[in-house]
């Protein structure tokens, strides 16, 4: 981790962003021989994965049949230790230029400052907040009672929990948890969810089996009791009100997605998004590169696979952009002495 310091930091490229993306980004540049400096908003490397659902399983990591969005980032961090990646966190990206040699000129909130070849924007969706349930009195309990979050499913189990949201993961946490806590109630606005199909099915059949309840309805007002709270009243669409009882609400409303200051660099946008090709993924200011959930393209698919695909060529591509002149060669990890030089495995 980092700390700011008055004179720029030279680096051959600056990721911007420490999701998925950014991190293999990482890795991908490491088997170049390229270094990274890696920026994030949050205070831990992770992005959405780690802040919104560590916990949530994942099926559609190549050789990996499942792993949780935490378990995926601590593998990326192993993966890319031998490349000593810097990352400065806690710190927005508020100032973007480009200089006449082609270089960038970068800061952050907290005064860092860097002098990038390269620029690489790995940033998701941008910078996001959730939705917050908007009772007189909740921001007393977020963070603890209420969360927008799953910080541990361990420490939920026993409890008696109202999930409020129809989203895939209102449906994913209400399906964790139903079996280890007893009561759950599940409550939506509406009759229709936006959740997987088969998910709201295996909801309902939890609902007829009595194993817990669910309700259409809108938060109301808290009930707090010598200052803990107790529990939560709900209003139906006939105006009727129903007391909930509750130790804890998990609150999956979604995200208020910004782009922030991202918009603001001369960078086309599309519809929110950056759009690259699709042989480099660059974006229309030479130089600057974007992967994973900020980027758009013909057939783009927000999966974090993409991601991966896109950072492997984008690495192939800051290379060249770095040394125009230089020729390129595809090594293989399997065989090539350089790389396993790099990666720390050879003999």
């Amino acid at each position: 981790m980092s700390t700011p310091t008055d004179a720029p930091i030279a680096t051959d490229v600056l990721i911007i962003g420490a999701g998925p993306s950014g991190l293999f980004q990482v890795f991908e540049l490491g088997l170049l021989g390229i270094a990274a400096h890696v920026v994030d908003s949050l205070a831990h490397p992770g992005g959405q994965c780690t802040e919104l659902y560590p916990d949530k399983p994942i099926y559609d990591i190549p050789a990996l049949p499942v792993c949780s969005a935490q378990e995926l980032i601590d593998r990326l961090l192993q993966q890319i230790q031998p490349f000593h990646p810097q990352f400065h966190l806690g710190q927005e990206v508020t100032t973007f230029n480009r200089r006449e040699d082609g270089r960038f000129d970068v800061g952050t909130s907290v005064g860092t400052r860097f002098n990038a070849g390269a620029v690489v924007i790995a940033a998701g969706v941008g910078s996001f907040q959730p939705r917050r349930i908007g009772l007189e009195g909740a921001e007393a309990f977020e963070g603890e009672a209420i969360q927008y979050r799953v910080k541990s499913a361990a420490a939920l189990e026993g409890k008696r929990i109202v999930i409020f949201g129809g989203g895939d993961s209102a449906l994913d946490w209400t399906l964790a948890l139903a079996e280890k806590c007893p009561g759950l109630v599940l409550v939506h606005r509406r009759e229709q969810f936006r959740a997987a199909p088969a998910s709201v099915a295996r909801m309902r059949a939890l609902v007829a089996a009595g194993r817990m309840r669910q309700f259409e309805a809108q938060p109301h007002r808290l009930l707090v009791t010598e200052g803990r709270l107790t529990g939560v009243c709900v209003q139906r669409p006939d105006g009727a009100i129903e007391t909930l009882a509750a130790e804890q609400l998990l609150v999956f409303f979604g995200l208020h997605p910004k782009l922030g200051p991202i918009a603001d660099w001369g960078i086309a946008l599309e519809k929110r998004a950056l759009p690259v090709d699709t042989e480099k993924f660059e974006t229309n200011v030479p130089g600057v590169f974007a992967v994973g959930d900020i980027n758009t393209y013909p057939g783009k698919k927000k999966l974090i696979l993409s991601g991966f695909h896109e950072a492997a060529l984008a690495a192939f591509g800051i290379q060249h952009h770095l040394s125009p002149h230089k020729r390129q060669f595809l090594q293989y990890t399997t065989t090539s002495p350089i790389m396993h030089q790099r990666l720390g495995v050879a003999d």
